[in-house]
């Protein structure tokens, strides 16, 4: 059965049977199809390098007199320095990145929501479809940043074995635990039903579908027995970093930040979409950010990246578009905003597009172009730019961003 054709009892079924699974300490994952029998060009096992070696924590005994750490010493994966010894800079651009979002730190109680409490209260304030909209993206969003932060804190983080791109994931992670104080912030002052809304992903098909695909990517990576070091253990890790940074934060969130931001180009919920507009820049530098991890791991492990791996991962994506289509249909039965659902079928293809390019993939879709030409000046997409590119130099602080309407 697809995802796609769910109800709520056969979500409430595999909901169940991923909590008896964590239970069990028996992780769902998706197989893998690798070659794990070709060898290195030494004559390995098929082991990166042929060694086999687990890559270091972070929390190993110190060996007194040790040499220093040179700068050829660092791999992003399977790193046997000390990973402790934040310089010398291997990967700059991880630096780059972080510093730019220390300069991009905002709080959500700086935004005024004065506006939208009185606008969600007046009776002829929204329609209903207006009211579904701000509810399932709320609903969605509040527990997908908090999925986001588990996977990098209890998987991600202990699998890439590089400082710099270290200290980057600690700043993600902060900024995440922000997003959901910033749902929160919203859902309070509007004072909705909390307990409806943070448990939306486990009552309503159209939020859950998006986060049951998501979820043994994660489990897949958070499993103890699980150690990089040989092919199809690193791609099991390349796999995963491509399902949640190119799919979950680079398409999984788009429907709802174009709702949003939509709304607060029509004046309504000025400050719900406020606080939308600085998430989003976050989320773009957090997908931009593991775009350049995805393809540096490709770079140092070139083994990684065979043709059946890239077919697999083109169809991971293309799943990824299709149910960001059907969530994009269920939040919105009908026109609204100057949008409709087939609308976002072109959007989400032209987005794809450009992710597959930027993970070194053909494009899968002809002819599709962008049918919300604004949302490139919001979204800044023209800049969306990632080290492989280009650098994007252009970072506003948190204090300096401006809601301005852009056709």
């Amino acid at each position: 059965m697809s995802l796609l054709d769910w109800n709520d009892a056969a979500v409430e079924e595999v909901i169940t049977a991923t909590q008896v699974n964590a239970a069990a300490s028996t992780p769902v994952m998706p197989p893998v199809m690798v070659n794990v029998e070709e060898d290195d060009d030494e004559g390995g096992s098929g082991e990166i390098g042929g060694s086999g070696e687990i890559g270091l924590t972070g929390l190993e005994s110190l060996e007194m007199g040790a040499a220093r750490i040179q700068v050829d010493d660092k791999k992003i994966i399977n790193c046997r320095a000390d990973l402790n010894q934040l310089v010398p800079f291997k990967y700059k651009w991880a630096w780059d990145k972080y510093i730019a979002g220390c300069a991009n730190h905002w709080m959500p109680n700086e935004i005024n929501m004065a506006a939208d409490i009185a606008l969600w209260k007046s009776p002829n304030g929204l329609t209903e479809d207006e009211r579904l909209i701000i509810e399932r993206n709320l609903g969605f969003f509040s527990t997908a940043d908090s999925l986001v932060a588990n996977n990098l804190v209890l998987a991600v983080y202990r699998h890439i074995t590089n400082p710099e791109c270290r200290q980057y994931l600690l700043r993600q992670a902060f900024e995440e635990a922000l997003h959901t104080h910033a749902y929160q912030h919203v859902i309070e002052s509007l004072a909705l039903d909390e307990a409806e809304i943070f448990n939306m992903y486990r009552e309503v098909p159209a939020v859950s579908r998006k986060a049951v695909w998501a979820l043994p990517y994660t489990q897949s990576l958070s499993d103890p027995n699980f150690h990089t070091g040989t092919v199809q253990a690193d791609q099991r890790l390349l796999r995963d970093l491509i399902a949640f940074y190119v799919v979950f934060e680079g398409i999984f969130f788009y429907v709802g930040f174009t709702q949003i931001l939509s709304m607060g180009r029509r004046n309504k919920m000025m400050g719900t979409s406020e606080q939308f507009q600085y998430i989003l820049r976050d989320e773009s530098m957090h997908m931009n950010f593991g775009i350049d991890v995805i393809n540096q791991i490709k770079i140092e492990n070139p083994k990684l990246w065979t043709p059946e791996f890239q077919a697999q991962m083109i169809k991971l994506i293309k799943e990824g578009v299709d149910l960001e289509y059907q969530y994009a249909v269920d939040t919105m039965p009908r026109g609204i905003l100057g949008m409709n659902a087939e609308m976002f079928k072109d959007y989400l293809q032209y987005i794809a597009n450009r992710r597959f390019s930027q993970i070194g993939l053909p494009k899968q879709y002809t002819g599709v172009t962008n049918p919300f030409p604004w949302m490139s000046e919001i979204m800044d997409l023209k800049k969306e730019k990632n080290f492989f590119e280009t650098r994007v130099t252009e970072y506003q602080t948190g204090g300096a961003l401006s809601w301005d309407e852009a056709e």
